[in-house]
């Protein structure tokens, strides 16, 4: 039996970035080393690493979210982008949407042990929590899908005007590039790639940013919306 890697010492951005919450940063980092390893979450390749390629990544994306708004961390696996930005989030309203129990199981167990009452986490994929789920200001994912896949799951559960916001890698531009139809088909009015965490991460995080207008979704999802909304009434006053 392979030995676990070792978790390394926060380096001194973690100390920075996370603030009061560093303490519960260090620790989710622990879980994830632990737990998050042995139940299959996170590759244990990935421990070393974990703050730099994983904690911190995903925290400067704060930096691109509004203040006060509602999030979806459509895919959110473990917890990354969600948890980290949570931590150093607090006036965000966040969701966790992920499928698969042993993944949402751990989420819970985190939010719970981390005290995180701003974060719920619901199990379920994005295209059957359409219209059961309040719409979004924003939604973030990292690492789930291409773009274009990604955008058909994240932009239908936006609000008007609301943005969707990808971490991505080197792939971005060309992603973006080839999934300009797609997107706009799905109601983007408009694209940007933003690098944002310098002197935190190197190299600096990428996120693809998909800003919608007033049909998230466009024609294709704007009847499905209706119905799943109608259909959400008629059971609010059955119960």
């Amino acid at each position: 039996m392979t030995e676990a890697a070792e978790l390394p010492p926060a380096p001194e951005q973690a100390r920075e970035v996370f603030g009061d919450r560093f303490t519960d940063a260090v620790r989710y980092a622990e879980l994830l080393a632990e737990a998050g390893v042995r139940r299959g979450l996170i590759g244990p390749r990935e421990v070393p690493r974990l703050w730099e390629r994983h904690l911190l990544n995903c925290a400067v994306l704060s930096e691109v979210v509004p203040e006060g708004v509602t999030v979806c961390d459509v895919g959110s696996g473990a917890g990354l982008p969600g948890i980290p930005l949570a931590l150093v989030r607090e006036d965000l309203k966040i969701t966790l949407l992920e499928p698969l129990l042993r993944r949402t199981t751990f989420l819970t167990e985190v939010v719970e042990l981390l005290g995180l009452d701003h974060v719920t986490v619901v199990r379920g994929r994005a295209e059957e929590v359409m219209g059961k789920l309040p719409p979004v200001h924003v939604v973030t994912a990292r690492a789930v899908a291409p773009l274009d896949r990604l955008a058909t799951w994240g932009i239908p559960l936006l609000r008007p005007y609301g943005e969707m916001l990808a971490l991505k890698g080197d792939t971005a531009e060309e992603e973006l590039k080839s999934s300009a139809t797609a997107l706009s088909k799905l109601g983007a009015v408009a694209t940007s790639i933003v690098h944002v965490g310098e002197g935190v991460v190197d190299p600096m995080s990428t996120v693809v940013r998909v800003e919608v207008g007033e049909s998230p979704g466009g024609v294709r999802f704007a009847a499905k919306r209706a119905k799943a909304a109608r259909t959400g009434r008629t059971r609010r006053r059955r119960g």
